[in-house]
């Protein structure tokens, strides 16, 4: 079967809501595919202007975060109910940068997943190892750990609409890029690990993307190896 492609921005902590919308007019005209999903995924404070600035083409509007609570006393989170309310479609959860800066662990994401699903938005989740874990031969094998953890209450049908980003910490914002043989290896893994955690079908379904400090000049060459490209 042929899985959509799918290209994703996450903007990170960058560009006011002015900046936002500016910006997503002048990438309107652009963004013509109808068979590829684009994603912006945009600080909280510009998630409202953007839905309005998107209106009318084929781009959807993305999270950089949710909470895992429903509401209540937690200043300065962001819950689904919020998100889904403003018009957001998908959310990146467990990124290397929330991972490492606030210690986000696999449970507590793992419960962040869990609830995406709830509001009914497509989680990205992200994977990805360190320098040291690569070099040490470990990759493979943290990465299994990484998803058995975070999907775990995770139905097949629900893992073969979501989305994985394989992230390796060590390119992230760094300007280094896994090479094309590096990113295809442990996509193919992730695949075989959905097929393990699930079935044949549902691997066969899920969407696998690479990001980590992608460029126009290295996307053409990951496209050309089949892959699902995120840009960083």
């Amino acid at each position: 079967m042929a899985r959509r492609k799918i290209v994703a921005g996450n903007w990170k902590m960058n560009k006011t809501p002015t900046e936002a919308k500016a910006l997503v007019e002048m990438l309107a005209p652009l963004v013509k595919s109808d068979d590829v999903d684009v994603v912006y995924c945009v600080p909280a404070i510009d998630i409202v202007p953007v839905v309005e600035a998107v209106k009318g083409t084929n781009v959807a509007v993305g999270a950089e975060n949710i909470s895992d609570k429903d509401s209540g006393a937690f200043t300065g989170e962001i819950s689904g109910a919020m998100l889904k309310d403003a018009g957001v479609k998908y959310v990146i959860i467990g990124h290397s940068e929330r991972r490492d800066y606030y210690k986000e662990d696999d449970a507590f994401l793992n419960r962040k997943v869990l609830k995406a699903f709830e509001y009914g938005l497509t989680p990205i989740l992200c994977c990805g190892e360190s320098l040291e874990q690569r070099e040490a031969g470990v990759t493979i094998d943290w990465i299994r750990l990484q998803l058995k953890s975070d999907l775990i209450g995770i139905t097949a049908e629900q893992a073969a609409s979501m989305v994985i980003a394989y992230e390796p910490i060590w390119a992230i914002g760094t300007g280094k890029v896994a090479t094309t043989e590096q990113a295809q290896e442990v996509c193919h893994a992730i695949r075989e690990l959905i097929a393990e955690i699930y079935d044949a079908d549902t691997a066969e379904k899920i969407r696998i993307q690479y990001g980590g400090s992608v460029s126009g000049k290295s996307a053409p060459e990951l496209f050309a190896f089949g892959k699902i490209v995120n840009y960083k």
